[in-house]
This record gives C-alpha cells, structure tokens and sequence, in this order.
C-alpha cells in the first residue's frame, strides 16, 4: 500500500470513530467556555513552567511587561513604555492602576522580585534565558531598571515573563496571584484548571464568566467529546485529519491562521556521507515537501524555507530553496562521488538512518521521506523511538539525520541559539555540529547591535549563509488550527496561538440571554 493510501486509509478510521461518537451532548458547566488539551498543566508558576500546556494557563493568569503582536515583535503589556538609553540599560515604565487578583496594585517592587528570582543561584526555574542579565533594580513604583553585562539585542523578549506578587514565593505553582484576566477557581492535576473572569482586568472584563481547561490526553478521543459538544474549543491539539474531517463534515467552526513551529531534518555535518554539501543539497532536491504538505499535513502547513518564521520582521525570502526535482539531485549526488553503482538496479547509492519519533505523524512522514530518498539511490533506515531518547540521541550526536520540530519561534535570536559554532550540546541547541566564521560574526553582531534595521540587514545574510550550507533541510511550517463549536464567537489565532484570546470567547446564545 503507498503511504498516500496508508494515510488516508488512517483517516478513515478515524472519521469512523468519530461518527461512531455520535450524537451531541451539552456540558455541564453552563456557559463556561471547555478548552480540551492534549496535555495536563504542570505549574502555574510562571517562572517555573516552561511546558507548553502550563504557559497557556500562565498567559490567562498573568500579564507581561511586554508581549508579542502578530508581526512578532516587542509591544507593551504592563509597561507603558519600553526605553534603551544605553546599549546595557532597558528602562520600564509601568502602567498605573494594575490590579492583583488579591486587589493589590502592581508595582516595581513585583517586577524586581519576579525578575530577581533568576539571580538567585538556588532558584529552580527558567533562569537560562536570564544569563546576561547583571541587575533589576526599581527606580521609583512604576519604573524599573534593567542592566545587562554585554548588549543584547534580542533581551526584550525575555520580558515576556508573568509577573507574580513580590513575597508569593512557591505558593504560585498551586495557588497563583496573578494580574491577568482570570483568576484560579481549581486545579486538578492531570484533569482540569478552572479560571474565573476577574472583572477588574486593566484590559476589561472577559466576555465569558468561566474557561476550564480540561485534560484529553487520546488525540480520538479529544476529537469524539468535541463532535458530542461536550467540549467548545480546541487549539492546536486535533491531528490534521481530524481537523480535515472537521471542516469536511461543515458542523463546527474552523479557523486558521499561520504559525511559528517550524519543522525540519538535522544533518549531521560530521556524517562522512553529510559532510558533502552537495549530498546535503541533494536530499533536499528528493523530498517532495508539497505532498508532505498536502497529505500528511493535510494542507495545514506551508513549505518552510528556513527556522525564522515569515511573518517575523527578521524573515528573509530570498534565501536558496529546494524545489522537488530528483533528477538535479541525483546529479549533486554524482559530483559527490555517490555514483549509481548498477543503474536502474537496485543498488544504493549510499546508505544513512533517520530518527524520528513513535507519532504516527511523524513515523508516516519519515517513511515518505525514505522512499523518495530511495528513488535518487539513498538508501534510508528509519529508527523510531520515545522522544525522550530521540532528544537524548540528538543532544550526544548519535545520529546521521534525525527530524524534530521547533514550537514558538519567535525571535531572530534562535538562529544563534541553533548555527553558532560555540552553541553545540549541552550549552546551544547547534546539535548538527555548523561551523561558519561569516555566520558567527553576523550573529555576534546583530546580538549586540542597537536598532533592528541593523540587526534586520545582519539577520538576513545569516540566514542566506546558512540556506546554502543546508545544515537542515527546511520541511514545513504549522498552521494554526482551533475548532469549535458552531455558536463559538471570538476565536482569534494569533501567530504563536496564545490562549489571550480566550477572554474575547463567547456563546452566542449567552449574550443573546444577556449572560457574560
């Protein structure tokens, strides 16, 4: 059978299920708006939970200095302005009026605490992302003093941290105090988080007086109690041929929008095969990424051309691209010295492995990758395992190309973090072991440059650099889904598909019975 009909024919199999599910059936929590999640949320503290499921909850709990808009880029939140008076120093001004969901107001003295708590060498939270940052000092109640031990261009993003109360300590992981617009109700691991409005949000009122966000961990499952209605919103935790089946069938709503994962294949560069750019170039020739796209991802997805998203203002298109094109890769593959040793026999080439994950998904990509790679001579062995030991064989080098997806890219500064020489495991996430002087000193440089024009001018001859050196061949970038019912209102998809939105949802007969 070809992977085309073995996907479509999973499909089928899950459509069946989901008409088995059959008819609807209404919640029983009135008008709460039931967000279901693939996984449970982990800790409510900001400046601990870095899993995806805790930082949805974080972003109803809490608000930010400063957040990401559409463009992926820096705009206030709880500070009213953002100033850089010298290339070490970030100045915050406050907004004034802030409410705690205690009723204290927000002051800096809660900005240095929260920020101060990744100074502390024996606090256990996301303090990495924090190694350049020297002090946090308050100037006066609403504005705060950021210094810095060398200039970073990119450290604003890392102001996109909840702010918790100065003195909460720990107590934040179970029993957060937030200023964002809902506050915690319950929260039972593994099952649910319950969030009531708070009224008093600097933002306005949510449009809805309750969101729960209930734990489905079966990908069916989530599916079926969204078709029975026990559930009204999903977000980009349906499989795309649920989401297909979804928008066949016409019965609930679907929305789309372009989104920041970025999915891709690692070469190892130290591979005696991967070592030749031309072998590099050709097996991005081979993959059809088109029909990835449309089959595997069902078309919510589009080719990607490179790790910076295109919606980014640091995004550059006129970079070397792949088009599907066997015949020029089996012509790179001879200028390597990978001859076809028996023509039209059957023969390879050369052989190498691919890891992959045990995600059906992402077993059915790699096996399509496989055989187009067979079809220009590269033979191809696909080893799947759990994704702790595929990160784990990633980090050490114990692969030869491996596919995984990058979730949230959202600032240039990523292309340091994964193509600097001095970025290798543990220290850097440059797992394919990339080495280009040209591409260090314009990473180094937009680091620490001071305007985003320039780092926009030396962000973009990085990114070409690095196009031509195929250190990953570019697979695709996801697109934001959310499905829900039919008398959902209010369902906005953001680029990196935060869950702010949720404070705009509403019921349609709820606000005809003049009901929040």
């Amino acid at each position: 059978m070809s992977r085309r009909r073995r996907a479509r024919g999973l499909a089928g199999l899950t459509l069946a299920a989901l008409i088995a599910g059959g008819c609807g059936q209404r919640r029983l929590e009135g008008d709460a708006i039931i967000v279901g999640m693939a996984n449970p949320v982990i800790n409510l503290d900001p400046r601990v939970g870095a899993d995806e499921a805790s930082q949805k909850a974080h972003q109803l709990l809490y608000n930010t200095l400063v957040r990401i808009d559409d463009g992926l880029r820096i705009v206030p939140d709880l500070a009213e302005s953002l100033e850089r008076p010298d290339p070490l120093t970030y100045l915050v001004r406050l907004r004034h009026g802030v409410l705690f969901h205690n009723g204290r107001e927000l002051t800096s003295a809660d900005v240095v605490y929260t920020f101060r708590s990744f100074l502390d060498p024996n606090f256990r939270g996301r303090s990495g992302a924090y190694r350049l940052l020297a002090s946090v000092n308050p100037l006066d109640p609403y504005t705060v003093e950021f210094k810095l031990k060398e200039p970073f261009g990119s450290f604003p993003i890392n102001l996109v941290m909840g702010i918790v109360q100065a003195g909460s300590g720990e107590a934040n992981a179970r029993q957060p105090i937030g200023t964002g617009p809902y506050r915690l109700t319950q929260f039972v691991a593994d099952d649910r988080v319950v969030l009531s409005a708070f009224d008093p949000y600097f933002g306005g009122a949510p449009r809805n007086h309750q969101v729960v966000l209930k734990v489905i961990p079966d990908d069916t499952m989530r599916g079926l109690e969204l078709r029975k209605g026990t559930i009204d919103l999903i977000v980009n935790d349906l499989s795309p041929d649920i989401v297909w089946q979804f928008r066949e069938e016409g019965k609930l709503n679907v929305v789309t929008g372009p989104g920041t994962d970025y999915a891709y294949i690692g070469l190892n560069l130290r591979s005696p095969v991967l070592s030749h750019p031309e072998v590099r170039k050709a097996i991005g020739y081979a993959i059809d990424r088109d029909a990835i796209v449309k089959y595997l991802r069902r078309g919510f997805a589009t080719t990607a051309v490179g790790i910076v998203p295109p919606m980014s203002w640091a995004f550059e298109s006129n970079v070397f691209d792949f088009t599907y094109d066997p015949a020029e890769a089996k012509r790179l593959l001879d200028r390597a010295g990978f001859s076809d040793p028996d023509g039209d026999g059957p023969l390879p080439r050369c052989r190498l492995s691919i890891k992959t994950s045990t995600s059906e998904v992402y077993r059915v990509q790699a096996a399509v990758i496989q055989q187009n790679l067979a079809k220009v001579g590269i033979a191809v062995d696909v080893r799947s395992t759990e994704l702790a030991t595929l990160l784990g064989d990633v980090v050490t080098g114990a692969f030869e190309m491996y596919t995984l997806q990058f979730v949230g890219v959202t600032d240039p500064d990523m292309l340091r973090r994964v193509f600097h020489s001095k970025q290798e495991p543990p220290a850097g996430l440059n797992r394919v072991h990339y080495a280009n002087a040209e591409v260090d000193r314009l990473i180094e440089s937009a680091a620490s440059a001071v305007n985003d024009g320039e780092r926009h001018a030396l962000y973009t001859k990085a990114q070409q650099l690095i196009a031509l050196d195929v250190p990953y061949v570019s697979l695709w970038y996801k697109t934001n889904v959310a499905v829900s019912q039919a008398d959902i209102r209010g369902v906005r998809l953001s680029p990196i598909a935060d869950f702010l939105f949720l404070k705009d949802v509403y019921r349609e007969e709820s606000e005809r019975r003049g009901t929040k």
